[in-house]
């Protein structure tokens, strides 16, 4: 509840990484790991309904000593199940002096093999499709690396494109989503409304997070209810271990 709290709050992104590593719970007994797989939903399934958008990111070890066919078919279950929009994929190297470099070890090529799929799995799906025709607010923090556009980010923390101009650095734009690749979004200028500099509406209280509060009102295709939305900058991401 308290993670909610916090993600929920007009200071802050709602972004969070939450590392499963694996969704074979023999596996994670192996990884020494203090929770199951079970655990990780119940934690991810909460978020996603008492912050709604919620950006999930995970991470994920491939071939880890003792990982089996069916082991790693739950690991791949899972992420069909929930389509992280941002999820590291690692292959599995013993490190010498481990307990793990002790064990006996998944054949490489299984292990490149697994990376591969889980690998074309990921980019099998297109986790922003749904946001095409929204307005939103976006704050604009850089240009991108081929110099074409600069590069904001709305509440969830996901990456938008919007023209390069000058007077967008640093501020916050309203904009229509008009595209959304694989880990971006592309946001077109509302034509009637002006790049403005963030403030922070009221003093900060002892421990708050610092950040920048605007309030956005828009209806979200499939949805009955308007939502509201806060976005804002933060200066790092949150992150969340369950161990």
């Amino acid at each position: 509840k308290e993670m909610a709290k916090i993600l929920n709050h007009p200071r802050v992104y709602a972004f969070l990484h939450v590392p499963v590593q694996s969704a074979s719970d023999s596996v994670l007994m192996d990884m020494k790991r203090e929770y199951c797989i079970d655990d990780f939903k119940r934690v991810v399934d909460f978020l996603k309904e008492r912050v709604p958008g919620v950006t999930i990111a995970t991470d994920i070890i491939c071939g880890f000593p003792g990982e089996t066919d069916e082991d790693f078919q739950e690991t791949v279950d899972l992420v069909k199940c929930y389509r992280f929009p941002s999820l590291f994929i690692n292959q599995f190297y013993p490190r010498p002096g481990t307990p793990a470099a002790k064990m006996e070890q998944v054949p490489a090529n299984v292990k490149k093999q697994r990376t591969k799929e889980l690998s074309q799995l990921f980019h099998s799906y297109n986790p922003y499709d749904h946001e095409v025709g929204e307005r939103q607010h976006v704050l604009v923090t850089e240009e991108s690396f081929d110099g074409q556009y600069y590069v904001a980010h709305n509440k969830f923390y996901e990456q938008v494109l919007v023209p390069k101009k000058v007077e967008f650095k640093g501020k916050m734009v309203e904009v229509d989503i008009y595209e959304a690749g694989k880990h971006f979004l592309k946001g077109q200028p509302v034509e009637d409304s002006k790049p403005f500099t963030p403030s922070i509406t009221a003093p900060l209280q002892k421990g708050e997070v610092s950040g920048l509060t605007q309030v956005n009102t828009h209806t979200q295709k499939h949805a009955h209810l308007h939502r509201v939305v806060f976005y804002q900058v933060l200066p790092t991401r949150l992150s969340i271990n369950l161990t």
